[in-house]
């Protein structure tokens, strides 16, 4: 959408016509010049900028600073923003009681009322700023449901903290309670590390689910270049957040939409980061959810299948060694998308926010090679990536492993010691009531049965602490924690609330994973399953109102991202063109 020659905006075709221009506005006029704005501005294109702001962790308190120097930026470039404000539940508050069904839900909820907002006052672009897990791929999710020009903002990570000497992140405390649980850490040091481990603002600084999608919000082409590198405690951020509003504008005139950039290789090129940095294993229920949101198939083998085909580059926590600051400063996405494109494991013909393509933003790019941080593509850590997904008798449609970091065990075949709900295993975790060899298995934890398909890290992270996460293996129809390691294989499904095989599963069946060879197999005869599945019945949950009955009610398998509306195949029509 060009300017006019004299500078001013022709907004015959952006849906802020409907509340700015004719007499018949002049009632909506009057409540935008009640907030100051001229007529100039009221003239001009109006951008949301939307922002996860909130003061329920770190995760989130320094995104309104950012947003605000995004205002900047619109306004410098001749647009008029509008700031307001989502929710966000933080994992890392919300983990390890009921407080985690509110989690995935969440996503859905940021999507829908970032979407609600953008509709009801008729804005014509979006710049979304979002920190902690499940809002990065929500505010996404709402870009592409929209198609409005958008920019993509994380409100960047938390600087590591130091312990006894060494970098530690908030799962180091998850683990250090394992320690202390098995008599190894004295509670007055557990004291002490909580009280360092996360020195201020940011979201957790390993490679765990938010920096995660950080990186696919770069790679995917809906954030510029380098943005998702600095601290959020950095000032300098705030250049990006500027720098962003002034993109936005320039995608409004040259109409550039999420759709022409989120192509079908665009999330390839997503997953391909997803792995090559050992991300998490949530990557593998965000994508897909994101391609529903804009018509593209790409479900979790899809997902899967490029993890095989992609090296593992980025030696990052929990599986590796260093921190997202580490990664910034060694040079952030932009080098190690310059060696997975040097490697042709990227396609560098995909649009990007800056109106240039992907391997257009690389030009100059040079690798280097005084850091450690990130291999080229020459030198992997491992020649297939750092997440796997799993098929076989125990997971017909799919499940998900992070193997990044792991050297040995990754095949397991042991005897089912099965648990309804993640408390009971987190007991029999904190007091030793389990075997080496175990195969811990925690159902009814999936999107439908959940509700809510919690996150495990607390109990993983105990089995770490106490030592013994490379004795035993743990499958859920739930999701782990981007911060989970060891061998924790997620998003089994069927779930079991809708009669999956895991719901079938018995104490001392046996189960064989074998992470290289992608598989999962429950060794029961088949005829003794169907037996049982005529005696299954699906389990009442504690849920029967609220927004968490309403998301069980409509939520999808998770193989398929677990979404809850139709998306793309039912869309009638795209907000951008009312």
């Amino acid at each position: 959408m060009a300017r006019k020659p004299d500078g001013t905006w022709d907004k015959s075709k952006l849906p802020s016509r409907h509340v700015t221009e004719g007499p018949a506005r002049s009632p909506h006029r009057s409540y935008y010049y009640a907030m100051g704005l001229g007529s100039r501005e009221i003239r001009q294109p109006f951008v949301g900028v939307a922002s996860c702001w909130n003061e329920a962790a770190p995760c989130n308190t320094a995104l309104m600073r950012q947003a605000h120097a995004v205002s900047e930026g619109v306004k410098a470039a001749g647009a008029t923003p509008r700031e307001f404000c989502t929710i966000t539940v933080t994992d890392g508050i919300a983990m390890g009681h009921e407080g985690m069904r509110s989690s995935l839900v969440s996503r859905e909820v940021i999507a829908d009322s970032v979407e609600l907002t953008m509709r009801g006052h008729s804005y014509d672009a979006l710049v979304g700023i979002a920190g902690c897990d499940k809002s990065l791929p929500g505010m996404m999710m709402a870009m592409l449901r929209l198609n409005v020009p958008s920019v993509f903002l994380y409100g960047g990570s938390i600087l590591p903290g130091r312990w006894k000497g060494k970098d530690v992140t908030v799962v180091d405390v998850f683990e250090a309670v394992g320690q202390n649980s098995a008599g190894n850490l004295p509670e007055e040091e557990l004291t002490a590390l909580e009280q360092v481990a996360c020195p201020g603002e940011g979201a957790c600084g390993g490679q765990f689910t938010a920096n995660t999608m950080a990186c696919v919000s770069e790679a995917i082409g809906l954030a510029l270049p380098l943005s998702a590198s600095l601290p959020a405690p950095y000032l300098d951020r705030d250049a990006y957040a500027v720098a962003s509003g002034e993109a936005v504008v320039r995608l409004i005139e040259k109409n550039i939409r999420p759709r022409d950039i989120c192509t079908r290789k665009a999330f390839e090129n997503a997953a391909v980061v997803v792995a090559a940095t050992g991300g998490s294993t949530n990557g593998g229920l965000h994508l897909p959810a994101m391609a529903h949101e804009c018509g593209i198939e790409f479900t979790l083998a899809d997902v899967a299948e490029i993890f095989k085909r992609t090296p593992y580059l980025a030696d990052l926590k929990p599986g590796g060694r260093y921190v997202a600051k580490d990664m910034g400063e060694a040079g952030g996405m932009p080098m190690l998308l310059k060696t997975l494109l040097d490697g042709g494991y990227l396609h560098g013909d995909c649009m990007t926010v800056t109106g240039k393509t992907l391997a257009e933003n690389l030009e100059g790019a040079v690798f280097n090679e005084d850091q450690d941080v990130i291999r080229p593509y020459t030198n992997p850590l491992s020649p297939t990536g750092g997440v796997v997904g799993l098929w076989g008798s125990l997971a017909p449609d799919g499940a998900i492993v992070k193997v990044a970091g792991m050297e040995s065990h990754r095949a397991h075949r042991g005897p089912a010691r099965v648990f309804d709900g993640e408390e009971a295993c987190f007991e029999a975790v904190a007091a030793g009531d389990y075997r080496d060899g175990d195969v811990l298995v925690i159902r009814y934890e999936g999107p439908r049965g959940g509700p809510g398909m919690r996150e495990m890290l607390s109990t993983t992270a105990a089995l770490a602490g106490q030592g013994r996460g490379d004795k035993v293996a743990l499958v859920t129809d739930g999701r782990f924690s981007g911060g989970t390691r060891g061998l924790c294989i997620g998003h089994i499904g069927p779930e079991a609330q809708v009669g999956g095989p895991i719901g079938l599963v018995k104490d001392g069946d046996i189960i064989a994973i074998d992470a290289d060879a992608g598989t999962i197999e429950l060794e029961v005869d088949p005829a003794e399953l169907e037996r049982r599945r005529a005696e299954w019945k699906p389990r009442v949950t504690g849920y029967g109102s609220g927004a968490i009955w309403k998301f069980a009610q409509g939520v999808g398998p998770a193989h398929l991202g677990a979404v809850t509306h139709p998306g793309f195949a039912g869309e009638r029509h795209v907000y951008a063109d009312i």
